[in-house]
C-alpha cells in the first residue's frame, strides 16, 4: 500500500477504485452528510462516475492527488477522508482543506490530527502559501477543527445552492492559514 502520510493515529493513502464502498457508506450517513445535503444519501452510481473520478485525479501543480482515504494506523479501519487540493490545478500557491470521517471517528481528534498533518506537508514540501477551508457557518465541529488546525476565520458569506438545507440561511464561513502565519506561530 503506498502511504502519503503518516501520523501517530492516522494512515493517509492514494484512493483506489477498491474504495467505492467505503465511500458509499460514508455518503449515506445522514449525519455524516447534515451540513453537505441535508442528509440526502449519494448513489452508487454518482460515487463510480463522480466521485471516485475526483478522488484519483493527479494535481500537476501539486505533483499528488489532493484527497487521501484516512485510515487508523493500527488497524487499518478506514475512517473517512481528507482533502488538500490546489484552487488552481497547476499551482500549489492556495489549497483547499477539507475532511468527511465516519460517525464512529468523530470526537477523537482525527479530523484535527490528520489537517495538521497535510497543513505541515503543503507548507514545508509541497510549496503551499495558503490553505482555506470553508463549512456551513452552522457546523460548530467543523469550525472547531480549522481552528484548532491553525485556521482564522475570514468572513461569512452566502452562494445560492442547489437546494437549501436545515441551516444554509446562516450562510458559509471561511477560514485561512498562510504560510507566513504559520511560520510565525512555529
Amino acid at each position: 500500500m503506498d502511504v502519503f502520510l503518516e501520523t501517530e493515529r492516522l494512515v493517509l493513502r492514494p484512493f483506489t477504485d477498491a474504495d467505492a464502498e467505503h465511500l458509499f457508506a460514508l455518503d449515506n450517513d445522514p449525519d455524516v452528510m447534515r451540513f453537505l445535503t441535508g442528509g440526502k444519501p449519494t448513489s452508487r452510481e454518482t460515487i463510480r462516475t463522480k466521485t471516485l473520478p475526483r478522488f484519483l485525479h493527479d494535481h500537476p501543480g501539486l505533483g499528488t492527488r489532493s484527497y487521501w482515504a484516512a485510515e487508523g494506523k493500527a488497524t487499518g479501519t478506514f475512517l473517512g477522508w481528507f482533502e488538500f487540493r490546489p484552487l488552481d490545478d497547476h499551482s500549489p500557491a492556495v489549497v483547499e482543506l477539507g475532511y468527511r470521517l465516519n460517525r464512529a471517528a468523530w470526537g477523537k481528534g482525527y479530523a484535527t490530527e490528520g489537517s495538521l498533518a497535510l497543513i505541515h506537508k503543503g507548507f514545508t514540501d509541497l510549496g503551499v502559501e495558503r490553505v482555506t477551508a470553508n463549512t456551513m457557518a452552522v457546523n460548530t465541529g467543523s469550525r472547531r477543527v480549522m481552528e484548532k488546525s491553525g485556521l482564522s476565520f475570514v468572513r461569512t458569506f452566502t452562494e445560492e445552492w442547489p437546494g437549501a438545507i436545515e441551516g444554509s440561511e446562516h450562510g458559509e464561513v471561511e477560514y485561512e492559514l498562510t504560510r507566513a502565519v504559520w511560520e510565525q506561530r512555529r
